[in-house]
């Protein structure tokens, strides 16, 4: 029985993963495709619990009060009880799945809180062999960077909470902590030759149907179809 393919659509907050998420998956069951969606954290399931504790500072109230591999762990189950119960069975049968987030949001968002050099790399080398050997989880066939500059982001996490009323977590309350994520962002999506697809230019935003455009593109070549 052939794999199916997992694309992930990586980056970092406020830069409309969501909604090139759901545009491309639209897209592609608009072409036949059997696609399905999945989002981490998985907000609504039990398994996510710790890394919703972990995101509103029940641990600490800056990123860096909860190490990295701690960290990284409250994701990884939440991965593993959403592959196991939720998308497992399409993944095997074929299917095409994408995916808000992943196992690549972890080898950002916690590798930032360690030291460049041996020791990040120690801990990226690490995460590999915990999420993607020892738990089982599928690598990635694509991971899509999309690429928001710090500036144009930082507006758009604000406008965001604006609009819904909610409190901004750890993360977005931390925008010197968001500026080294997409610093490691570029750098990771070098090391591990993600596609990066540009959202901003001189710190505005592209406009949403242009991206689109190239993350398909960039998806439908990937699955032979550019």
């Amino acid at each position: 029985m052939s794999k199916g393919k997992l694309i992930v659509l990586e980056a970092g907050d406020g830069s409309g993963k969501a909604t090139q998420t759901e545009k491309l998956y639209e897209h592609l069951l608009r072409d036949g495709r059997r696609v399905h969606r999945i989002s981490f954290p998985d907000y609504a399931a039990e398994s996510s619990a710790p890394v919703r504790m972990y995101l509103r500072g029940d641990f600490g109230s800056r990123a860096g009060d909860v190490n990295a591999f701690a960290a990284s762990t409250f994701y990884a189950v939440d991965r593993y009880a959403s592959f196991c119960r939720k998308w497992r069975k399409f993944y095997e049968a074929g299917d095409v799945i994408l995916a808000d987030r992943y196992t690549t949001s972890n080898m950002v968002h916690q590798a930032v809180k360690l030291g460049k050099g041996k020791e990040r790399e120690d801990f990226l080398a690490w995460l590999w062999d915990f999420e993607f050997v020892k738990l089982g989880l599928p690598v990635p066939d694509m991971v899509v960077f999309l690429d928001m500059e710090p500036e144009a982001a930082d507006r758009l996490i604000a406008a965001r909470a604006g609009e819904s009323g909610r409190e901004k977590d750890i993360h977005e309350k931390d925008r010197e902590y968001l500026h080294l994520c997409h610093a490691a962002y570029l750098e990771l999506a070098e090391k591990y030759r993600w596609t990066r697809i540009r959202c901003s230019v001189e710190g505005e935003p592209r406009e949403i149907g242009e991206i689109h455009a190239e993350v398909y593109g960039a998806v439908c070549g990937m699955l032979g179809e550019a």
